[in-house]
């Protein structure tokens, strides 16, 4: 694959998670993008369907028609967002043939903020990241993960760990725990950004330059674990 194919790649959503495609109508995307700007503004559990539908112009019920809850919507924006992020991912590392530089091709794309881009309108990226740092673990840490896990509902996130994890395979074969050293930093990303931005106390992260502290560091853990130097 070469980045030009990447060009034509469309990220598809499992219908598991809506009861009507959002994607084939306008006030579908206006559900999901309004959905992610009002998550954000005023948090997941201030957020109703209620709230949106009077941000939107439209009523109640016609958001039922697409989500039957609050915590589906949330459940399609983050799976959302690990499909773009694997496709981050699949551009930073298509053209990397030394398999160390493309292991820390893939951290960067992990470890880095998500800007906005305009290829797709009716999502801002960079709302999406903030959401998925603040609300990403309500979607698992919960009694129902089980079941909605059977359901396939993070085949997505699990996809992208995989796919990460077979480049530290190709690094360090006798690694034995390569897809929990993946997803700690994936979820380590997350936490670090947070604790910047409101706990500082408790990271070490720049403030001031998140991204590139937050990067250096995962990517020693990971080379560190995996007993190479980074």
């Amino acid at each position: 694959m070469t980045s030009r194919d990447l060009d034509h790649v469309r990220l598809t959503m499992d219908p598991k998670f809506h009861l009507k495609d959002p994607a084939t109508s306008d006030l579908g995307m206006a559900i999901v993008g309004r959905g992610i700007e009002l998550i954000d503004e005023l948090g997941y559990e201030a957020f109703t369907f209620r709230k949106l539908a009077e941000r939107i112009g439209t009523t109640e019920a016609s958001i039922y028609r697409y989500f039957k809850s609050k915590h589906r919507l949330l459940l399609y924006v983050t799976a959302w967002y690990w499909n773009w992020l694997e496709y981050r991912v699949m551009i930073a590392t298509v053209n990397v043939v030394d398999a160390r530089e493309r292991l820390r091709a893939a951290l960067r794309a992990l470890t880095r903020r998500i800007e906005r881009d305009d290829l797709i309108p009716h999502i801002d990226e960079a709302v999406l990241y903030r959401v998925v740092v603040a609300e990403s673990s309500k979607v698992y840490l919960h009694r129902d993960v089980t079941a909605e896990n059977r359901d396939g509902l993070f085949l997505s996130y699990k996809r992208l760990c995989r796919s990460v994890a077979e480049m530290i395979a190709a690094v360090s074969p006798t690694y034995r725990y390569p897809v929990a050293l993946i997803s700690t930093v994936v979820e380590s990303s997350h936490l670090q950004r947070y604790f910047s931005e409101h706990l500082p106390r408790l990271t070490d992260v720049d403030r001031d330059d998140p991204d590139a502290s937050t990067t250096d560091f995962l990517t020693e853990m990971v080379f560190k674990a995996i007993a190479l130097p980074a």
